[in-house]
């Protein structure tokens, strides 16, 4: 008999500590009130969302089929957007955010493994994270500029290598090329990859390694059969999202190579601020529109990506 009592007052007690879904004004509300109320906290994403992102990008397509004369509907943007040199532009687009993804990618796993194997220096491991944090962010044209001052034609990095009798720009380095620019990527590539990949590694549990060790496994066995397929649908969507990264990059890149070198983002600069082709907005707007589209699939293989990974990663 007190047992039966205490199981049922145990929902009236959880009810009386707050546990309710709306307050009583609320409960006795219309089914369309609350409704309202429960969806009410997002709706200042959903305006940002509509007003930066969807409003944009129907701007981005009504423009790119829109003729620069007349106004009337035409293909001629998307056909001029996929050939010639803004063909080009998304291939060497596509090339170089290929190697500013693939190699980041590599080095921020190693350098996130060894934070995660890393747990007794949690001092060493918080500097670590922090500094990720913040040189992901550091982009644009300070980065471009802190470049130039140290390993330019004549900065100051480059003085001193000079100085050991090593001439790097003699050697074919340079800042304006593709090398030089996927090696400025790589400076905030590397810290996005540590901060990106670091919690699928600790969804690593333990016991999974414990069970492959007392069944005789060794390291390499773990990561062969074990850590590897489970890591890899997280690494895999890390290196879309440093793809996306760099394919998106723009500051950085027009501040370095002063537009010398054909990628779409700086095609579409040029085009927007008329540099290169008198009204060519509409132009812009349709290499825009293929960038969005090639974001997009990322996005689809991400999310793909993502649920298979939360399968073994909850």
């Amino acid at each position: 008999m007190p047992e039966t009592t205490a199981v049922a007052a145990a929902p009236e007690s959880l009810a009386g500590s707050g546990v309710r879904r709306f307050p009583p004004s609320l409960a006795r509300a219309p089914k369309p009130v609350r409704a309202a109320a429960r969806y009410a906290a997002l709706l200042p994403f959903a305006g940002y969302v509509v007003y930066f992102l969807a409003v944009p990008l129907v701007v981005i397509i009504i423009g790119a089929f829109r003729s620069p004369a007349n106004g009337a509907f035409t293909m001629s943007n998307v056909d001029s957007a996929v050939h010639g040199v803004y063909l080009q532009g998304f291939r060497q687009s596509i090339t170089v955010s290929l190697i500013a993804a693939v190699i980041p990618g590599v080095f921020g796993l190693l350098i996130a493994y060894a934070i995660f194997t890393a747990k007794r220096a949690s001092f060493l491991r918080q500097i670590v994270i922090t500094a990720s944090g913040v040189f992901a962010n550091f982009g644009g044209v300070p980065l471009a500029f802190v470049f130039i001052a140290s390993v330019g034609s004549s900065a100051l990095v480059t003085g001193w290598l000079h100085d050991i009798g090593l001439n790097i720009y003699s050697m074919g380095f340079s800042l304006s090329n593709v090398t030089g620019m996927e090696l400025v990527y790589m400076y905030f590539q590397i810290p996005l990859m540590v901060l990106i990949i670091l919690p699928a590694l600790e969804g690593l549990r333990p016991a999974w390694r414990e069970a492959a060790e007392n069944l005789g496994a060794g390291s390499w066995q773990f990561w062969r059969y074990v850590g590897g397929p489970v890591l890899m649908p997280s690494f895999l969507s890390c290196l879309t999202l440093l793809f996306g990264s760099a394919f998106a990059a723009y500051a950085t890149a027009e501040a370095l190579t002063s537009g010398s070198i054909a990628l779409t983002s700086i095609q579409i600069g040029n085009l927007v601020s008329g540099n290169v082709l008198a009204n060519g907005t509409n132009l812009g707007e349709a290499l825009a529109l293929g960038m969005v589209i090639i974001i997009a699939i990322l996005m689809v293989c991400y999310l793909l990506l993502q649920r298979r990974a939360s399968k073994w990663l909850r």
